[in-house]
């Protein structure tokens, strides 16, 4: 995304127009911008600001509590590894470790194709089923090292 001739203008502004500018829609814009990017292009945030009438460090205030949203260029494969208590005690550091090695990224990485970015979230809510990840919106529960690795395997295979 270097290169702002990448930023579709007219789909930002639709975005902005859709919640008629109101600067209290700012986390939902700046979500549906991140739905379409995977993250919200720095080239993005001076349009906000203007079109908004609020401050840039809002803007970023904003990117940074919200773990959905990103000003950092993540993966088109957002893997959620469950560390609640649950999925702690049944072993979701090892399928952590796993998924580490074999995408040869840390927790909060993206690897350099820009496939997959390794995220650890407080909970899932499928206490029953751990340890467990999510790729996007798909659950994968009752995991061990070789079975994450297998999963995440299933989605690189996808890859047109």
């Amino acid at each position: 995304m270097e290169n702002s001739e990448k930023i579709d203008w007219p789909r930002i502004d639709e975005i902005i127009e859709k919640y008629n500018g109101n600067r209290e829609a700012l986390l939902m814009i700046m979500q549906d911008i991140s739905d379409i990017y995977n993250y919200v292009p720095p080239e993005v945030i001076p349009p906000l600001v203007e079109k908004l009438g609020v401050r840039k460090s809002l803007v970023y205030s904003v990117a940074t509590f919200y773990k959905t949203i990103s000003l950092e260029p993540r993966g088109k494969y957002i893997v959620n590894v469950c560390t609640g208590t649950a999925c702690h005690v049944r072993g979701a550091d090892k399928i952590m470790d796993a998924l580490e090695d074999h995408l040869h990224i840390e927790e909060g990485e993206t690897t350099d194709d820009l496939l997959f970015t390794l995220e650890g979230v407080r909970c899932i809510g499928c206490c029953a089923s751990g340890p467990v990840i999510t790729v996007n919106k798909e659950t994968h529960g009752g995991l061990d090292r070789a079975t994450a690795v297998k999963a995440i395997d299933g989605y690189n295979q996808n890859v047109s």
